[in-house]
């Protein structure tokens, strides 16, 4: 468990260390409670000590020798909170110390003699697991290294810390530390191999690429009669008469051929105004149903909605005044329609 960032750390960097020299951590016998304090305060100078030389900016958290620092001394807390009163709490700490130490002097951190180009064997921590030692190594050449180096860096110590377990405990206790291990250079892996190219300089990047303009999107609608496409009072597919069939078909080749690309259908369908309001809807809406299910059967993979509208909106040229109900139906025939809006992008 990580220790808690100090954002505002009042310390300079020689006092910080001067403090963690002057109180070592592990005790072999029983701590007081200022003991433990001491050891408490011991660690916050070396957390401290870690956020001081991020907050220069010129050393990342997230890099190796910075990450490798972190996680020895996260492993050294968790260890001295267990009451592992062995050599590897000290013995941890001080490997976080050697580094922080390193660069607040102003070291390289990629010089060879960086300590956290080392891993040392902390507690005399037996090693464990060559392969995902190898497979570490192998990834500092990568050329996502930077995107793997906090993952790395963790898991080598966790090798050690499990190590330290196995030493100490058998390979029981040493079992989880090698999975959080393997899982930490397993993630690194990918890390690695998903990390983004960093940007060229301005001088010699090249140009943003020509984005085209969008392609139009076009409304078009096509009416088809009722009468043609179903027989008096019908609406399934099994009505559908062979004119509006071959109407439909013509509609589906139209579809292909004008269209690059179909976003949306509406199919609305509308009565006249003969007959009770909740008949019509009932038909307007079934007749739409069924034209929908026609054009998916034939391949129309559009987002197709359909709708009824019942006599709700006739046709406002239609004036239709007959008296005879016979000469009435004719007249509102043009308001038995079924509506389709087209919503694509044309060839």
């Amino acid at each position: 468990m990580k220790l808690t960032h100090m954002n505002n750390s009042t310390s300079t960097l020689a006092l910080a260390f001067g403090l963690l020299a002057a109180a070592p951590v592990v005790r072999a016998d029983a701590p007081t409670d200022g003991a433990l304090m001491a050891d408490h305060r011991g660690y916050k100078v070396q957390q401290d000590a870690i956020q001081a030389l991020n907050d220069t900016g010129r050393h990342r958290l997230a890099s190796y020798p910075l990450a490798k620092a972190q996680c020895w001394l996260d492993a050294s807390f968790h260890e001295y909170t267990r009451n592992d009163r062995s050599a590897f709490p000290q013995g941890a700490l001080d490997a976080s110390r050697q580094i922080t130490d390193y660069l607040a002097g102003g070291g390289a951190p990629g010089a060879a003699e960086n300590p956290a180009q080392q891993t040392p064997l902390v507690n005399d921590a037996p090693k464990l697991r060559d392969d995902l030692w190898t497979q570490a190594a192998a990834l500092k050449t990568h050329a996502g290294w930077r995107c793997a180096e906090r993952l790395v860096a963790c898991g080598e110590v966790e090798l050690v810390h499990a190590g330290n377990e196995h030493r100490q405990q058998g390979w029981r206790h040493a079992k989880p530390y090698v999975q959080i291990a393997e899982d930490l250079i397993g993630d690194a892996r990918l890390a690695a191999q998903t990390c983004p190219a960093l940007p060229l300089p301005p001088e010699v990047a090249p140009p943003p690429p020509v984005v085209p303009p969008p392609p139009p999107v076009v409304h078009e609608q096509v009416v088809l009669s009722s009468s043609v496409l179903f027989a008096f009072d019908r609406r399934s597919l099994a009505d559908l008469l062979p004119e509006g069939r071959g109407q439909l078909d013509q509609l589906v080749a139209r579809l292909d051929r004008v269209y690059a690309r179909v976003d949306r259908l509406e199919l609305v369908g509308h009565t006249d105004r003969l007959g009770t309001a909740a008949y019509n809807d009932r038909l307007s809406t079934d007749r739409a149903e069924t034209i929908k299910a026609y054009l998916q059967q034939h391949g129309v993979q559009a987002d197709i909605v359909a709708v009824g509208r019942g006599a709700a909106e006739p046709l406002p040229n239609l004036v239709c005044a007959q008296r005879a109900q016979a000469a009435l139906a004719m007249c509102l025939q043009p308001n038995r329609r079924v509506e389709i809006r087209i919503t694509g992008v044309p060839r």
